[in-house]
């Protein structure tokens, strides 16, 4: 049986750049082992921070390496531009280029595709546009789902339709936080009333707790409203619970499963950045030690959150357990989350006896039979 030609799409133009090479290494790792050889190729495709797409030498040295391709400001006026270049793709420059893309052999070869893509550009329901007017199968949610499970808002909102519980939380956009000063301080006033402190403010469509501050007083909500609409012009502000954060998997398409749920504990104000990416900083706990009651609901609301975005392949749905009440919350849904060895999705799998080759593996089935089920519709 010839081998499936995967294209391992990588890097992006998001805040997690670092982190979708890391990723994309783990599972061009996990490809390669003995069980996956003989059934797969790698093509790895590396986006830059720029924007261009470019496979070759350049994509292998920078997936080699695990660092992010340096450019200089004449590096980005003087990128080749044509679709035909072994070093260059640059799919996102309009859909001339799009159809070009079809056109290239080494696009042609693709029989899936990986986007190990997280946050903004990528994980958002853009690249997943663009591969389904390329009209090719790859892994994970589609266009919609990849975009609700972005919008932090959007998801909040379609998680409030489906009766799913959720702490209090107000939305508001960039335009009201720069505003006029009679608007500003009754925004505040607003957001007071609601979510009161301490609480939570975040850009809407970034991951990896980039952009987020917690606050406890009126001056560190001005300062934090202003930091957050730099990065997004829209903006959640979420009240803070005194919770233990739990965190489930899901694997599949129309009929998902739910993993283990496990536990993140850490000593920091809250799971940010530096927390979630520093070795040490964090502890996983699977199976997390909670009553079977609880690990079942966890279960059974993923399993709804995931249906509920219309997610695809897999997705982690991230939960705060209030144990004094026996309260459960859902936090948010992420699409593609961290994918390393020692990446909590992966770790929950493993748990229930899945190595990371073998998820690798059923991700690029299941992007496989969902793109069988879509032809055929």
């Amino acid at each position: 049986m010839a081998k499936k030609k995967i294209g391992l799409l990588f890097g992006g133009c998001s805040g997690e750049h670092e982190v979708s090479i890391i990723s994309a290494r783990a599972i061009a790792s996990a490809l390669g082992e003995e069980e996956n050889t003989s059934k797969y190729e790698i093509l790895p495709i590396y986006i830059d921070k720029q924007g261009s797409w470019r496979a070759g030498e350049i994509a292998q040295q920078v997936l080699k390496s695990g660092e992010a391709l340096q450019l200089t400001s004449n590096d980005a006026n003087s990128l080749p531009q044509s679709i035909n270049s072994q070093e260059n793709l640059s799919l996102v420059t309009g859909f001339s280029h799009l159809t070009q893309a079809s056109q290239n052999p080494k696009i042609a070869e693709i029989d899936v595709w990986f986007p190990v893509l997280h946050g903004p550009n990528g994980e958002d329901g853009t690249v997943q546009g663009l591969l389904k007017l390329m009209q090719v199968p790859f892994v994970g949610s589609g266009v919609l789902g990849s975009a609700l499970g972005m919008d932090k808002i959007a998801m909040k909102n379609a998680f409030a339709q489906a009766s799913l519980p959720q702490v209090k939380y107000v939305a508001v956009t960039r335009a009201q936080i720069w505003s006029n000063p009679c608007v500003f301080p009754k925004l505040c006033d607003e957001i007071e009333a609601t979510v009161d402190y301490p609480c939570f403010v975040k850009p809407a469509n970034l991951g990896s707790s980039v952009g987020i501050t917690k606050v406890r007083s009126r001056s560190e909500l001005e300062t934090a409203l202003d930091n957050a609409a730099s990065y997004d012009r829209r903006i959640i502000v979420e009240a803070g619970v005194t919770a233990r954060e739990l965190e489930c998997a899901v694997l599949g398409n129309d009929n998902p499963q739910a993993s283990l749920v496990g536990e993140i504990s850490f000593n920091s104000d809250f799971y940010d950045y530096e927390t979630k990416y520093t070795e040490g900083l964090a502890q996983h706990q699977i199976p997390a030690s909670i009553p079977d009651a609880i690990a079942s609901q966890i279960q059974e609301m993923s399993l709804k959150a995931f249906a509920v975005i219309d997610a695809a392949g897999l997705a982690r749905v991230d939960f705060f357990y209030v144990e004094e009440t026996q309260e459960v919350f859902i936090n948010e849904i992420n699409t593609f989350p961290g994918f390393t060895a020692t990446s909590m999705y992966p770790m929950l799998w493993a748990a229930k006896g899945v190595s990371f080759a073998q998820l690798v593996d059923r991700l690029v089935q299941l992007a496989l039979e969902r793109w069988q089920e879509s032809s055929t519709s």
